[in-house]
């Protein structure tokens, strides 16, 4: 097996940017920076989650305190033991073929009109390309958090809206739901199971169009536009805030 360039030698543990190589030590210090830079997206528009680009400065954004190689494909062909799988790998992509694995997700993504479907279908188109993009597993470590993300913000682009706290909130259960919706193998055929993380994902899109309907009821009190910009300021302004906005301190905000 090729030498792992991205482990201190002698070790499991990620080389970073504080030189840490203790694995606990490590693990905290990760969990700290990264959570960090993941609330500060939450309310970042920066990036438009569009294209290839957009995913890789995600993982920039998340890790950049972390990994010198934050925002850059991996260099090497990984396997990682899943309990779920008896012990099995999902088959990533092979190194070479990720930008265009992963562009090409992004592209049937982004060809979709999401604002024509219903509930289910947006469920299961969404929870499709989410997993196929981790499956793609662009970067050495972080592709959960950045595929998550990413998607989240992508799908709340076109108009649906998520309770993305479902996803922190059950980390472990979304990653092995990835891992069951990804499970094809070229020797042993189709075994994906993608009923997991399709019912997390309906879950967050059912309490996130509920959440548009209230804002946008509110805004109808304030008589205001029930623009969909209008809607992701609010939106916006509810998570900076942790809580939902009355129809007076939206009308106020909008007049300030």
């Amino acid at each position: 097996m090729m030498k792992d360039p991205y482990v201190y030698s002698g070790t499991e543990v990620l080389k970073n940017l504080a030189g840490i190589k203790e694995e606990n030590a490590f693990a905290c210090m990760e969990a700290e920076y990264t959570s960090l830079r993941i609330a500060d997206l939450s309310i970042d528009n920066t990036l438009s989650y569009s294209d290839f680009n957009d995913l890789c400065m995600t993982h920039y954004a998340i890790f950049q305190d972390v990994f010198q190689w934050a925002g850059r494909v991996r260099i090497i062909n990984i396997e990682k033991a899943e309990i779920s799988l008896g012990g099995l790998s999902i088959e990533y992509s092979d190194c070479f073929d990720i930008e265009r694995d992963a562009a090409k997700i992004i592209d049937e993504m982004n060809s979709v009109k999401w604002e024509e479907k219903g509930l289910s279908d947006v469920c299961k188109l969404y929870s499709r390309y989410m997993a196929d993009l981790w499956k793609v597993h662009p970067f050495r470590e972080g592709n959960t958090r950045t595929v998550v993300i990413f998607c989240s913000h992508f799908i709340e682009s076109k108009g649906w809206y998520l309770e993305s706290e479902l996803f922190k909130d059950n980390a472990a259960y979304m990653r092995t739901s990835l891992v069951a919706a990804s499970a094809i193998f070229h020797d042993l055929g189709d075994k994906r199971k993608p009923e997991y993380l399709e019912r997390i994902v309906f879950d967050a899109l059912e309490q996130g169009a509920k959440m548009k309907d209230r804002i946008i009821t509110e805004l109808q009190k304030a008589n205001l536009p029930c623009e969909a910009a209008t809607i992701r300021e609010v939106v916006k302004w509810n998570r900076i805030e942790h809580k939902e906005h009355t129809s007076e301190e939206i009308k106020k905000f909008f007049k300030d």
